[in-house]
């Protein structure tokens, strides 16, 4: 499987991971990093407190990685939940949306993983 494939099979923007990264060797090490870091879980793992500066420093982390590896559905919920936690705004969404929001997130994060572990494989 090649990295352009993994990033179809993910839901990802390989291009715009390309222009971050700018070249397939260093893609390929940080994609298959994204299993091993712990990101996208610390931040799932936040919302069973919903304590704000946890919720919003795992979302703000997790929206960056996943910004700069291209996995543009990851990074786009990752920064709902973290603009709903910046210090200073007001929370437009109950404690139950946000937990829905942190289910669809885990869901997509399982699918996008799983896109890895198998690209690794091959």
């Amino acid at each position: 499987m090649t990295l352009q494939e993994l990033y179809r099979n993910i839901d990802g923007d390989y291009d715009q991971a390309l222009k971050v990264l700018r070249m397939d060797k260093l893609l390929d090490k940080h994609i298959r990093k994204l299993t091993q870091n712990g990101v996208v879980d610390r931040l799932v793992e936040a919302g069973q407190s919903m304590d704000p500066t946890q919720l919003f420093e795992a979302a703000h982390a997790a929206k960056g990685v996943c910004a700069n590896l291209g996995l543009t559905r990851l990074a786009e919920a990752a920064s709902e939940i973290a603009e709903e936690f910046r210090p200073g705004n007001p929370r437009l969404m109950s404690d139950a949306e946000v937990a829905e929001k942190l289910l669809q997130i885990a869901a997509q994060y399982e699918k996008t993983a799983d896109g890895i572990r198998k690209y690794e494989e091959s």
